[in-house]
């Protein structure tokens, strides 16, 4: 007797006639059949996700999920390096009222703005500027703008100067305005890269605030100068 299962032109023909039953799928070939399906649903469920999603999802996947997911993981991956690279700024930029939305609204996914608002002339501001150059080249992923006061808001008072407003994703993080939040002329690099780190938008290796450090010298020698109780027994019974 003819096997069924045979693959000739005669039971294919049986089979259209619905005489023979359909084909039966060898075991393995089905199971096979079944994985394929599973990453292909694993892929259309994880393809879109960022590197975040899916570390957040990564107890909910299956062991035969796993490797899809990597290939995916691998894939934003190299997205997201190629993103950074592209992403690199390094120096000060300097803009007007009219770039304002596409440097600073516009900047970006992921994109921390500093924006310096200064004036010609006022020694703080061009302190700052300084600084900001120097910070500009330490952390290249930060985009550094300045722009003239007047020129980016008009009217703006000079007794505000300088002002640092921080976005991220083009919403406003922080703002510092006027020459007393930053310590006058004594601002160092190191206390404006602290109070930006603070913010978020750089990340620093400084391991505590350095104005902290000036702080405690300062109230060392003070107490230092001091007269202690014995001395000034002392002077009394002179």
């Amino acid at each position: 007797m003819q096997d069924p299962n045979e693959d000739t032109e005669w039971n294919d023909i049986l089979r259209k006639k619905g005489i023979l039953p359909p084909k039966e799928v060898p075991k393995e070939d089905e199971e096979e059949e079944q994985l394929a399906l599973q990453q292909t649903s694993v892929v259309k469920t994880y393809e879109n996700m960022t590197l975040e999603e899916l570390e957040e999802n990564e107890d909910e996947f299956e062991e035969d999920d796993e490797a899809a997911i990597e290939m995916y993981r691998q894939k934003r991956l190299a997205e997201w390096k190629a993103n950074q690279v592209k992403n690199v700024f390094g120096e000060v930029t300097e803009i007007s009222g009219q770039d304002y939305v596409n440097e600073v609204n516009k900047a970006g996914e992921g994109i921390w703005v500093v924006l310096h608002l200064y004036k010609q002339g006022i020694p703080l501001c061009a302190l700052i500027n300084q600084h900001l150059s120097a910070l500009a080249r330490k952390f290249p992923q930060a985009k550094f703008l300045k722009s003239i006061s007047t020129t980016c808001i008009a009217n703006y008072p000079d007794r505000n100067l300088p002002t640092i407003f921080v976005y991220f994703e083009g919403e406003i993080k922080a703002q510092f305005i006027g020459p007393l939040v930053f310590g006058g002329m004594n601002l160092t690099l190191e206390e404006l890269e602290w109070r930006l780190s603070e913010t978020g938008a750089v990340k620093t290796d400084l391991e505590e605030n350095p104005r902290k450090q000036i702080e405690d010298k300062l109230m060392s020698s003070i107490r230092s100068s001091l007269p202690t109780c014995k001395d000034s027994d002392s002077e009394d019974e002179d």
